[in-house]
């Protein structure tokens, strides 16, 4: 099977592959204090879970966007998987056209969430990917990846916002009952999340105006399920995206 891993500054997903079949997937805190065993450990703990052994994982493929966790992650698949993985970057065959000015620029998750939307939906495609970042990638009618936006994630500017307003404390992020809050809670809940449904909604405007009005909308990551609950515009959430684009990244370079 597929041992698939995505770093992200937040969260360290992965999943395990049979075949095209996603058999299980699980989140991992993003931590640069913790050691290759403790990870390995805590994977070996999450395999057993679902009554799976180390020794179906007789592959892995990783994208990082945490070159200090790179060695790391690394590491683990070599000593308790027994299995280089392969690290998408450069070299790496994609399938995909990158039209960015410096192709080298581009996260490597943003390159498999867009080989993955391709896979399943016609383009033009526009993906947005709500994590530690909220991501806005462009794929043009031709299958071209065009580039895109790049905004603080919900989670980042909740924390800073919270951090640096002394009178300010954290919140469930939950619809308020209208944009106009009647206290601090409803206030914060309506700027942060109704300001972010806006966010999304504008931007997505804006990228269809460029690629064209029919431009299927695909989400994902952390907080894509949020987002959707509030707006339209998305035309599917997928929050396993990365990770299928990994397993077909992988693929298409195991062929070669």
């Amino acid at each position: 099977m597929l041992l698939a891993l995505d770093i992200g500054n937040t969260n360290i997903s992965l999943g395990v592959f049979d075949s095209d079949r996603l058999v299980a997937t699980w989140r991992l805190a993003s931590d640069l204090q913790r050691e290759p065993d403790e990870y390995g450990v805590l994977m070996l703990d999450l395999l057993r879970s679902e009554g799976l052994d180390r020794g179906i994982v007789d592959r892995a493929v990783m994208a990082s966007g945490v070159p200090q966790l790179t060695g790391v992650i690394v590491e683990v698949c070599q000593r308790y998987f027994r299995v280089k993985p392969l690290r998408i970057g450069a070299g790496v065959r994609t399938g995909l056209r990158i039209l960015y000015e410096d192709p080298r620029e581009v996260g490597p998750d943003r390159i498999v969430d867009a080989v993955a939307a391709l896979k399943m939906h016609e383009p033009p495609l526009i993906i947005v990917d709500l994590g530690t970042a909220t991501v806005f990638d462009a794929v043009s009618q031709a299958g071209d990846y065009l580039g895109g936006a790049i905004a603080p994630g919900i989670g980042l500017a909740t924390d800073a916002l919270v951090q640096k307003a002394a009178m300010l404390r954290r919140v469930e992020l939950l619809p308020p009952k209208g944009a106009i809050g009647s206290n601090t809670a409803a206030a914060l809940q309506s700027g942060i999340l109704f300001g972010y449904v806006d966010l999304v909604e504008g931007l997505v405007r804006r990228f269809k105006a460029e690629i064209g009005e029919n431009a299927w909308v695909i989400a994902t990551g952390g907080f894509a399920q949020l987002i959707a609950n509030q707006t339209k515009v998305f035309d599917a959430v997928d929050p396993d995206l990365t990770l299928k684009g990994l397993r077909l990244v992988y693929e298409l370079n195991e062929a070669s």
